[in-house]
């Protein structure tokens, strides 16, 4: 199951988020052919990504932002850019442009520095943008947590497209980095889950003043918890699983 879009898009054109999006993809491109070579690969990596011994020990403090564009393969691009897509657009349109970039970098570096406390120790570089796109999310859940996210079930053959409330799909998500931090080792690879808590709770405080200026529960009261523009229908959000009957 994953989200893929929501119902409020925004009605302004995201420019930033469009060129967060451009800018992971042709930077993933540009190193594409050392995936060929592990060894250059890695040799990449320990340049540009975060590595925690190295920020606890004052070095290489650069990686705390260019880790944020680069990923560790298509799906873990596609993952985050599909998420930065759906989220982005609605906060990018109440912050404003730079407003909304500050914010992103913020949450990223903030995920990041995260991650080192978590692991100061760790060799293990780090890319990825989802600490950034955790905050997104952590934004979008304070502003907006009743607005409706289409997630796509799969299981088998069978398949259906469900209007869930972002508070629902965001805490999901939530419990289950922290579920996932608990119980991982922090010190091998695979998901950071500390950076994505971290990168959660910091959009909730950093969108926090916002909220209160907009009238804190009177906003959510006034826009219904939603995007403040009306909903877009979608046709397939109220899919059916198909049903399979025996033939005789």
């Amino acid at each position: 199951m994953f989200p893929f879009r929501d119902h409020n898009p925004s009605e302004k054109t995201p420019y930033v988020t469009y060129a967060l999006i451009a800018a992971n993809i042709l930077i993933f491109i540009s190193y594409w052919h050392l995936f060929a070579d592990e060894r250059a690969l890695f040799r990449f990596y320990f340049d540009w990504a975060l590595i925690p011994e190295n920020v606890a020990d004052g070095r290489n403090l650069s990686g705390l932002v260019t880790s944020m564009f680069l990923h560790g393969g298509l799906m873990h691009l596609g993952g985050n850019m599909l998420f930065l897509w759906i989220y982005g657009d609605n906060l990018e349109e109440d912050m404003g442009h730079a407003g909304f970039l500050l914010f992103y970098l913020v949450c990223g570096v903030g995920a990041g520095l995260v991650h080192v406390l978590a692991a100061p120790w760790s060799t293990v570089p780090t890319v990825g943008t989802s600490g950034a796109i955790a905050g997104v999310m952590g934004g979008y859940l304070l502003l907006y947590p009743r607005a409706r996210v289409d997630v796509f079930f799969f299981f088998l053959v069978f398949f259906k497209i469900w209007p869930i409330r972002a508070w629902i799909v965001l805490g999901v998500w939530f419990v289950l980095q922290v579920l996932g931090g608990l119980g991982s080792s922090m010190e091998g690879g695979g998901v950071a889950y500390w950076a994505h808590i971290g990168g959660f709770v910091l959009g909730v405080l950093c969108v926090l003043p916002l909220w209160a200026r907009r009238g804190g529960q009177s906003f959510w009261a006034r826009t219904g918890g939603h995007p403040d523009h009306p909903e877009t229908k979608y046709r397939l959000s109220q899919s059916r699983i198909p049903i399979a009957g025996r033939r005789r």
